[in-house]
This record gives structure tokens, C-alpha cells and sequence, in this order.
């Protein structure tokens, strides 16, 4: 345990930071899978809506740090990846 009274400051704050990037990493990562179920499921409509709050969210914590601005966009490219090829394979 921290001695000086900033440093267990610092610690409370590290903590409340933490939980603050728990919660929103774990909605990122569950507007990512339901953006790559409804892909695989070949619903365009949902699929698209699904994508576009997941590059939202991914943006999000881009902007707050809570994820490396890199990693957001490769997870939009990604999931952008699934939605044109489930459109492609429900078109032709």
C-alpha cells in the first residue's frame, strides 16, 4: 500500500479510471458481436444498423482512451469487411 497521500489518491483514481474503461471496452465488445451475428445472419437492414452503432461506440472509446485509436479502426474495417460480404452473398 501506497504511504504518501497523493499516491493513494492516485491509486483511487486509477481504480475509478479502470472500471470507468471496463464498462465501456464491454460495450464495445458486444456491439461488435452483434454487429458480425446479424452480418452472419443476412439481414441487411439490421446488419448495417448494427454496424454503423458499433463504429460509433468504437469511435467513442477511440476518443476517451479506453481502446488505442489503431485498434478502433481496424475493428470498423473489420466488421465493415463482414457487412459488404453478407450484402454481396444476399444480392447475388
Amino acid at each position: 500500500m501506497a504511504n504518501l497521500k497523493s499516491s493513494k489518491k492516485d491509486i483511487l483514481r486509477s481504480r475509478k479510471r479502470r472500471g470507468r474503461n471496463l464498462n465501456v471496452r464491454s460495450r464495445v465488445k458486444s456491439a461488435v458481436r452483434k454487429a458480425r451475428v446479424a452480418s452472419a445472419a443476412g439481414d441487411p437492414v439490421v446488419a448495417s444498423e448494427m454496424t454503423r452503432q458499433a463504429c460509433r461506440l468504437l469511435d467513442k472509446a477511440a476518443s476517451k482512451g479506453a481502446i488505442h485509436k489503431r485498434q478502433a479502426a481496424r475493428r470498423k474495417s473489420r466488421i465493415a469487411r463482414r457487412l459488404k460480404e453478407s450484402l454481396a452473398a444476399t444480392e447475388g
